[in-house]
């Protein structure tokens, strides 16, 4: 998935919203991108910092990494069962 902007962006942004210099309807326009996203992205890295938002992303990687090993690891051993079954 190709992301336009990064966690550390999306952070700045909703930290000037945060200021109220601007509604939540002028940063959408501003980014090009819509108002339900803003809230989205309030709703996953609203009080964060840059570096916790990166944080995030990198452990989000990890469990998908290791949900993926978790699932060739139980098919490698319902198949050596399967086999142990058959003799």
């Amino acid at each position: 998935m190709n992301k336009r902007f990064t966690e550390e962006k999306i952070v700045a942004i909703l930290r000037e919203a945060e200021t109220g210099s601007k509604s939540i309807e002028e940063l959408a326009r501003e980014h090009r991108v819509s108002e339900p996203t803003v809230y989205f992205w309030r709703s996953k890295y609203g009080s964060m910092e840059p570096f916790e938002a990166r944080r995030v992303r990198e452990l989000e990687q990890e469990i998908s990494r290791l949900k993926e090993m978790l699932a060739k690891r139980e098919l490698q051993l319902k198949t050596v069962t399967e086999l142990l079954q058959t003799r």
